[in-house]
């Protein structure tokens, strides 16, 4: 029996169970991964971070959300309230909804009955990702559009434009992936990599995806959309207890739910790694999930990584790379799997389908070689034919020791 069909079979009340589950699982990672954060980029700055709220510091996230709770609630008097109060919660509750296609586990048994740890198994369960990924950042929008102030506007704006730009390379990205795969349901795509981990055979798309996935969630290098240097801070700025609370829950189960979805897609989901796999039958399937989470908290170590060593970007830096970089790269990258993939298909031999990966391997690194070549052209003419000033300039002296000799001389007869 397939995964869709255990899935199809359970009750009403074992779905309710696994959907409080889920939301459970997510709720407590939030916890650990504020925890984890700070701790992270604690030893990362030579300090030794939360330790005093428990043991090791471990209550210190859920002691900031008592504090956040208990802070008083603001509204502007310039807001519009309405939309000022549902904006938080359309970000707090769309980032859970992601969950309802990610396969966590295989075959497990919970409560007598056969099942996997997946709400539903939708045939275009990715697409449904990205459209729920797109609501959530509504309330971006909303928040910074309803606080009647200027920089949460501007951030705001900066939110739309962020996504309209990432989430196209991010969507770029996956259609290989389809094509591998023949399917968009993320079971069938955790199946089909059983072998072989598609961030290995389709490693410019893992890069691009992860790229993609760090914009998408206004994290560091990419959090222009709360910069705090110029924003105040963003799109919040006028958010504060509960509110506010909820905006940093978003952000948080959200880098959760595009690293539960890059681990779906690229490194076999709950699968173990090839010489592991007798192990996805420890405790009667369960261990499977401990793969899961494994591989989600490796991409949530890259995530603090990168906000702990890397500054942010200047906008027009950051909306440069996403159209004239990535997006270009993915599109040709498409052209170059699908070929490869009819290719296969047809029974070409092994060494031809090599021949000619290598051949646009060679053909895109003379184009972009000759691109650079013709840019830096471009400057030195540039240079060259820049006007001379208009105003006096002094000759300088060539002989330095001269000028040294001179200086001295002023000195003694300042003397």
């Amino acid at each position: 029996m397939t995964t869709a069909d255990l899935i199809g079979a359970d009750p009403g009340w074992l779905i309710t169970v696994k959907a409080l589950l889920v939301f459970v699982f997510c709720v407590v990672l939030t916890l650990l991964s504020v925890w984890g954060e700070r701790r992270l980029v604690g030893r990362m700055q030579q300090r030794p971070g939360p330790n005093r709220v428990g043991p090791f510091g471990l209550i210190q996230a859920l002691a900031d959300g008592v504090k956040l709770a208990l802070k008083e609630d603001i509204i502007p008097a310039a807001a519009d309230k309405i939309v000022f109060i549902i904006a938080p919660i359309i970000s707090a509750t769309t980032c859970f909804m992601s969950f309802a296609v990610i396969p966590i586990t295989g075959q497990v048994t919970l409560f007598g009955h056969k099942t996997a740890m997946q709400l539903t198994d939708l045939p275009i369960g990715v697409l449904y990702v990205l459209a729920i990924a797109s609501v959530g950042v509504y309330g971006i929008i909303l928040a910074g559009w309803s606080s009647g102030s200027t920089y949460p506007l501007l951030g705001g704006l900066r939110s739309s434009a962020q996504v309209i730009s990432y989430e196209i390379a991010m969507g770029l990205s996956l259609v290989a992936v389809f094509i591998y795969a023949g399917s968009m349901s993320t079971s069938d795509i955790v199946a089909a990599q059983s072998k072989t981990w598609y961030a290995i055979v389709l490693f410019p798309s893992f890069v691009i995806y992860a790229i993609s996935m760090v914009g998408e969630t206004n994290r560091a290098p990419f959090d222009l959309a709360e910069a705090e240097g110029e924003l105040v801070g963003g799109f919040h700025t006028e958010y504060s207890s509960l509110k506010f609370a909820l905006f940093f829950l978003a952000e948080y189960v959200n880098i959760i739910a595009v690293s539960a979805l890059a681990t779906t897609l690229f490194l076999g989901g709950y699968h173990a790694p090839p010489f592991l796999g007798f192990t996805e039958n420890w405790l009667g399937g369960w261990f499977t999930a401990i793969w899961f989470f494994s591989k989600v908290l490796v991409f949530f170590f890259v995530f603090v990584w990168l906000r702990g060593t890397l500054p942010r970007l200047r906008y027009d830096q950051f909306m440069q790379f996403g159209w004239k970089v990535l997006i270009p790269v993915s599109i040709v990258w498409i052209l170059v799997v699908a070929t490869l993939r009819v290719m296969s298909l047809q029974g070409a031999p092994r060494f031809v389908v090599v021949g000619f990966a290598i051949f646009v391997v060679l053909l895109v690194m003379l184009v972009n070689a000759g691109f650079d070549n013709a840019k830096k052209k471009k400057e030195s003419s540039v240079v060259d034919d820049a006007e001379a000033p208009s105003f006096a300039v002094p000759e300088l002296p060539m002989n330095i020791s001269a000028v040294n000799v001179s200086i001295n001389n002023q000195g003694v007869d300042r003397g």
